[in-house]
Order: C-alpha cells, then sequence, then structure tokens
C-alpha cells in the first residue's frame, strides 16, 4: 500500500519559529507545510509590497528555511509546501534561491505558483462581467473600488501539483485554499485522479486538520493542563492510498492527539459540516469517522466528498478608516465602576472638544467584559481598561489618542500602566468576501533558474 506523511509546522504568520525544524527533524515526513496567510495577513503584505516592491511576502519563512537547510541536506527526500509567498511569491522564491545556494542545496527546484492576484485584472475582469458582489450583503464592488488594497482568489491544489510534476522540491505559492496545501501533496504522492472525490475530500480533511498546526495536537484543548504545551508537537499526516489516515506527531513532543483534539479542529472555522467548500472538492465532514488506535494516533476515515464549484473564492480587502485602542490599569476600591467611569470621561472630553468618533467601545477586563454572561461580574481590585475608537477621519482619532494620558492625574485616584505612550492609530482593512468564475483565473507555475534547472 502506498502511503505518504505530511506535517504542518506553521499554522499563521508569527507561529513558533522552531516548530517546522524540529517536526522536520523527528517526524520522518515525506512533505512539510508551512501555512502563513490570513485575510488580514493579506491586506497587510500588500500595504508592505506598495511600499517596497521587492516585500509582500512572509518573511518569517526566510528565517525557518535557514534553519531547515542542514536538515535539507541529510533528507534529500523532503519537500516543501508553502503560502508564504503572499502577495509576491516570485521575490520570496527569489530570496530562498539565493539562501538555498548559500547553503550549497543548489540543486533543490523551486516553483512559484502565480494567478491568485486579481486586482491587477480588475479591469478585464469587470468587463467580461465578474461582479464581486459582496457574499454577505449584496452590496456591488463599486461600493469600495476605490479603496482596494487586494483582491486575491483561493486557488486550489492543482498547481501545487503541476509543480511537483515538474520536480520541484519548494513550492512557494500566494493565496491557496489552506488544506490545498496538503492536498497537493497527497494527490501527486498517491496519483490520485481529478474526479475521484472521496480521497479528494479525504486530502481536504487531512488538510483542514494540520493547516492551523498545535490545534489538532492540544493547542486550545479543553483539556489542555492534562499535557505539557511548552514543547507541543505539531501535527502529521500519515496518508493511505486509499484516503484513510493516521493523525500524529512526533514521538516525545508535548500536546495530545485524540478524539477531542482531533474533533476541535475538525470543526473549526466550519459552516455547513456537511458541504465544506474547497475549490477542489466539497468535503462532507459528517461522514468523518475518529478511531483512537494508539497514544496520539487517530485513524480518521470514512470521508465523502462531491464535485466542486465552478467559483473560485475571492478575499478581498479595502480601507475602512482609523482606529486606536488603548489600556490603563485602575487599582483599588470600585476598580471596575472606577475603570468603567474613566472611559465615559474620556468620550465626553472629546464631546467638548467638538469630536465624536463613529465607534466607540469601552471595555473593564477582569469583571466579565470579554466573556459576557459567562463569569459573574465581581469587585475585582485591579482591572484592565480598554477603550477603543473608530472613525473615518483620521485626525479624529488622533485626538482620542491623546485623551488617556491626562486621565493619570486628572481622573480617579488608581490609574497606571500609561508609560507605554499614546495609543497607536492603525488604519482598518475590511473584508469583502466574493466569487468569481473559475474560467476567468489561470493559475501559472515557474520554475525559478538554478542548477539542474
Amino acid at each position: 500500500m502506498k502511503r505518504v506523511r505530511i506535517g504542518n509546522g506553521c499554522g499563521f504568520w508569527g507561529d513558533n519559529l522552531d516548530a517546522p525544524r524540529e517536526l522536520a527533524e523527528h517526524g520522518r515526513l515525506d512533505y512539510l507545510t508551512l501555512e502563513y496567510l490570513a485575510e488580514l495577513t493579506m491586506s497587510i503584505l500588500a500595504l508592505q509590497k506598495q511600499r517596497h516592491p521587492e516585500a509582500g511576502y512572509a518573511s518569517d519563512f526566510l528565517t525557518v528555511l535557514g534553519q531547515l537547510a542542514p536538515l535539507l541536506a541529510r533528507q534529500p527526500q523532503l519537500k516543501i509546501i508553502t503560502n508564504a509567498g503572499g502577495m509576491n511569491p516570485y521575490g520570496c522564491a527569489i530570496r530562498a534561491r539565493a539562501l538555498l545556494d548559500q547553503a550549497g542545496l543548489t540543486k533543490r527546484r523551486i516553483a512559484v505558483v502565480h494567478g491568485d492576484d486579481l486586482l491587477p485584472r480588475l479591469d478585464e475582469l469587470l468587463a467580461q462581467g465578474q461582479q464581486f458582489a459582496n457574499l454577505d450583503t449584496g452590496e456591488p464592488l463599486s461600493a469600495i473600488r476605490d479603496r482596494l488594497v487586494s483582491m486575491n482568489a483561493y486557488l486550489g491544489c492543482q498547481p501545487i501539483v503541476a509543480a511537483l510534476q515538474q520536480g520541484a522540491d519548494l513550492v512557494i505559492t500566494g493565496r491557496v485554499a489552506d488544506a490545498s496545501l496538503t492536498l497537493g501533496p497527497a494527490v501527486h504522492a498517491l496519483g490520485w485522479r481529478w474526479d475521484d472525490w472521496d480521497r479528494l475530500a479525504a486530502g481536504t480533511v487531512a488538510g483542514h486538520l494540520l493547516e492551523c498546526g498545535a490545534q489538532a495536537t492540544g493547542g486550545l484543548w479543553c483539556n489542555w493542563h492534562e499535557t505539557d504545551l511548552s514543547r507541543i508537537g505539531y501535527p502529521i499526516a500519515d496518508m493511505e492510498d486509499g484516503g484513510d489516515f493516521l493523525l500524529t506527531k512526533p514521538p516525545g513532543s508535548g500536546g495530545a492527539v485524540n478524539r477531542e483534539t482531533v474533533a476541535e479542529q475538525l470543526l473549526y472555522e466550519v459552516g455547513d459540516p456537511a458541504a465544506y467548500l474547497t475549490p477542489d472538492v466539497v468535503a462532507d465532514f459528517t461522514s468523518v469517522q475518529l478511531t483512537e488506535c494508539g497514544r496520539d494516533e487517530v485513524r480518521i476515515s470514512g470521508a465523502r466528498g462531491k464535485p466542486a464549484t465552478d467559483s473560485y473564492k475571492v478575499s478581498i480587502a479595502y480601507r475602512d478608516g482609523w482606529t486606536a485602542s488603548g489600556t490603563l490599569v485602575i487599582a483599588g476600591p470600585d476598580a471596575a465602576t472606577k475603570a468603567r467611569r474613566c472611559g465615559e470621561i474620556l468620550f465626553e472630553r472629546l464631546r467638548r472638544a467638538g469630536v465624536t468618533p463613529t465607534y466607540r467601545n469601552i471595555e473593564c477586563l477582569g469583571a466579565g467584559d470579554s466573556v459576557p454572561g459567562v463569569l459573574p461580574v465581581v469587585d475585582a481590585p485591579e482591572v484592565v481598561l480598554r477603550v477603543t475608537a473608530r472613525d473615518a477621519d483620521r485626525a479624529v482619532i488622533e485626538r482620542f489618542s491623546k485623551e488617556f494620558a491626562p486621565l493619570v492625574t486628572s481622573g480617579p485616584p488608581g490609574i497606571t500602566g500609561y508609560t507605554s505612550g499614546r495609543p497607536p492609530v492603525r488604519e482598518v482593512f475590511a473584508y469583502w468576501p466574493a466569487l468569481v468564475a473559475k474560467s476567468a483565473v489561470v493559475p501559472r507555475v515557474e520554475m525559478l533558474g538554478g542548477e539542474g534547472i
């Protein structure tokens, strides 16, 4: 029976930098995936690229690749699939090529997947009749077109498979569906057909379980206190050619793999579990069976799938004003009451200055505000006051930011925690989900030059 062993060492940009190396060193992997992107991440990367054309990718990946270089020299079979390319996969690949060459890995082939960035083609796509209406509200794109920051289609795994078929050892993509990072190497290694919907669904289930890294191996587990999270192991899918697979982690690592940890991740960020939509397949999670078969081993079976839709989901980000959020520590008797009154004083002073933010929020952390209806409000000896404002006018938010420090001497007693300075004013990026016809998007694979290519 053919098998393939795929592990994911990164669940988001900012995840544990040591996890990929430890997973590759102890996981006996054929493929290592690294997942860096979220909707907000794409807009941040788009702005970085606007300021510096050579930027726009998840820079942590280069640090990780440098750490992996000695292992790659000892494990010639290990291939890496990552969406670290973000808004500039080619720029990321250029840096990766130089890093591998410097490490003496000149024969390692790099492939770049293009085609997800639709913003440069917007006029062309609109002329073709693509609407990009908001999936939630139905609003037309014209409502925000002059404020667009990024527009990326969630590609599937087919260009990843094409890259591997061309001999790539490292595949760097822009926006692809998270689960496709795992499904691609599974399809390539196990020879699955593009209309074998149950197997594609099984690979998608594996990808969904792996995509958030340690969330499947004890991170956020309801019984987290039963294990050591300080040395948590990252997840591995040991997949059979029939589609069933074992979910596990490196031996001796912390964390846990059991029905609870796997089920929690299986339902994470899922709308309809009977129809989990991806660019590759519509997967039915309700058919999935979880069976504990050993310590830190869960067998996943029974996945069912149906043909994918004829559309790609598109993640659009646009500028939507300015915001700032500041905190102060309030201590002493009636701390929660004092904190809420301090927030009200701040906005009252703004009103007298002729400034009224469109959006405002006062929170008293430590008195139940972050879990309303769950924790009782108590007379805590100290709380954290968090006040947030948002407005289309940056000047309004800049004025709001200046109202925190005065409370230290002109508010009630027991206020501290102001030494970090005024809260920074940040631009707001809002999310606009849309669809685009698959026929209008053309994924491309480019092999980056190097020895033997």
